[in-house]
């Protein structure tokens, strides 16, 4: 079901989708057949994507927990799990893939088993592949979830209540809704409007997922389809408004939405070309109608022109949306490296967020600066256990507690600054347990810390671009990382280049790029040796003044090779 190229070639889900599907069940009762129409949504399994997976929940009665016979469950399943319970789903319990040599079918099953509190006879082995026990899914869906809940208003109340879960933007068929019918019908050319931005529109076409787009006559409640607006902004329609064909009046109640989602990942993108701005500002409008969790701002920095500060809820999900800007709109970007949101309480009792070390405030009139703390959970066969307590110990983090699923998995849990996390941590973890590791995280509270903010001085200019926001005890050693980098990226000069890493004012590092030589004296051919004394004197002062009143222009590919993931 996956239809984008990225998800196909990663093997994961990023978007959710929808699909209709008709099963004939016999019953045993009366021995005659039955019609059934199933509505699914296929969601993303990666935490990144939570927002995706909350607003399908918020559509359906029930969910199909499944998880891999050979990777077994990940941090991911518990998550995905919590969110289904909040919305008092009926959970069912599938274990696929259950063909491969390396499945621990009986294992995982007992651990499920233990994760829900049910009898480990109620959870079902299938295998996609295979077909294996598939129509035991299908049977168990009709038997268990309860059907449809549709609007308990009166029967004269036919207003039209569709409550949007995604978007897509189509070139002919302007901005298309993914909705769930609670109440009314909806069918082509019906007036419509959207509750929360007063957008009214005719509707175009009205439709299933088959996966495809699959037009039909009409929409009703129960129903899962979608609605094309005509409506070619993709601002005028957003997930989690009502769509309704009632002028909204005070007798009409909106459907209830969804919590808007906290980026926790902050990036800058700038296109290469600065022509490409306006582009990039139109394609990041079309991806955040495809993915409600993208926030993004307008920025711009002296050495990169300008761009935008995007919001994240991790780092696979700023991979994603990159590898998206570049595949479907054809941009070339330099992304910056990523950073979190810190709460800077000043000495005056003033508190404001910031998301990079260019917004924060002269350190003489900061009280104190907090970080996210996120509440990491991380789960782990018992054998790497040591493994991963030993990573774990190597960044700022509280140990908390160990719980045990079964007998060959635990579940480790810690207090860690985000910081920590959203770089290279995820990687080395999967290195230490042979890829069987997996993690989860989600933001317990801001906590107050030695924060400090690393500064990078070029010839005594200070270079804003290149500047952190870091903990105390870990900029001494990126200060002099990054001072040896640019020492090696940046082209010589005419001129002696001092590199310097500043804390405070204090310079905590230093790197001289040696000046350029050219040979003065090569066209002459012996003669008084104090002609060329002279000419040495002569390029001696020279530099020495180009270097009192030098500025270095650092080249883009300066920027590209320090900033570039």
């Amino acid at each position: 079901m996956d239809q984008m190229e990225l998800e196909r070639e990663r093997g994961i889900t990023i978007k959710l989708q929808p699909v209709r599907m008709c099963y004939r069940l016999l019953t045993i009762d009366n021995g005659q057949e039955q019609d059934y129409i199933l509505n699914l949504i296929d969601t993303p399994g990666h935490v990144d994507f939570s927002y995706e997976v909350s607003r399908s929940l918020a559509a359906v009665e029930g969910a199909v927990l499944l998880v891999d016979a050979s990777k077994g469950i990940q941090a991911q399943t518990l998550a995905n799990l919590h969110l289904a319970q909040a919305q008092n789903l009926k959970i069912i319990p599938v274990i696929n893939k259950i063909d491969l040599p390396n499945a621990r079918t009986e294992e995982i099953k007992e651990e499920l088993a233990f994760l829900l509190g049910i009898d480990s006879e109620d959870v079902l082995e299938v295998s996609a592949k295979n077909g294996t026990n598939i129509d035991k899914i299908l049977e168990k869906i009709i038997k268990d979830v309860p059907p449809p809940v549709i609007d308990d208003k009166p029967s004269t109340d036919s207003r039209l209540r569709a409550l949007i879960f995604d978007s897509v933007f189509d070139t002919y068929k302007g901005v298309i809704a993914f909705v769930r019918i609670f109440g009314g019908s909806v069918k082509r050319g019906d007036k419509i409007m959207a509750s929360a931005t007063g957008a009214k529109a005719e509707v175009i076409e009205a439709g299933f997922f088959a996966p495809a787009l699959s037009a039909t006559l009409e929409l009703v409640a129960g129903n899962i389809g979608y609605i094309a607006t005509g409506l070619k902004d993709p601002g005028q329609i957003r997930v989690g408004d009502t769509i309704t064909n009632d002028p909204v009046s005070s007798s009409f109640h909106p459907l209830p939405g969804y919590k808007e989602p906290n980026p926790m990942v902050f990036a800058s993108f700038f296109p290469e070309n600065g022509e490409e701005y306006d582009l990039l500002k139109d394609a990041l409008g079309k991806l955040k109608l495809t993915d409600a969790s993208l926030s993004y701002e307008p920025e711009s920095s002296a050495g990169l022109g300008r761009g935008f500060r995007l919001g994240f809820l991790g780092m696979l999900h700023v991979e994603i949306i990159s590898e998206r800007l570049k595949r479907e709109f054809g941009l070339s970007l330099i992304i910056s490296s990523p950073s979190v949101e810190y709460l800077v309480e000043m000495k005056n009792g003033e508190k404001i967020k910031i998301r990079s070390a260019a917004m924060l405030p002269d350190f003489s009139k900061i009280n104190s600066i907090a970080e996210p703390i996120v509440a990491l959970e991380i789960l782990t066969p018992s054998a790497y256990m040591g493994n991963v307590m030993e990573l774990v110990s190597s960044v700022r983090s509280i140990y908390n507690r160990t719980d045990y699923l079964g007998k060959g998995t635990v579940l480790l849990k810690y207090d860690v600054p985000l910081a920590e996390v959203i770089t290279d941590f995820y990687d080395k973890l999967k290195s230490v347990s042979s890829g069987y590791a997996s993690m989860g995280h989600e933001l317990k509270e801001m906590r107050t810390d030695k924060l400090v903010r690393l500064d990078i001085f070029i010839s005594g200019e200070l270079v804003e671009p290149f500047s952190k926001i870091l903990h105390e005890k870990n900029a001494y050693y990126e200060g002099r990382m990054m001072a040896a980098k640019l020492k090696e990226t940046i082209p010589p000069q005419w001129f002696e280049v001092a590199i310097q890493a500043a804390i405070g004012g204090k310079i905590i590092a230093r790197e001289t790029i040696r000046a350029r030589r050219k040979d003065v004296t090569g066209y002459l051919y012996g003669g008084d040796v104090t002609r060329k004394m002279k000419l040495l004197e002569k390029q001696k002062r020279g530099k020495k003044k180009m270097k009192e009143a030098g500025r270095v222009n650092l080249p883009q590919e300066v920027f590209l090779k320090m900033l570039k993931r």
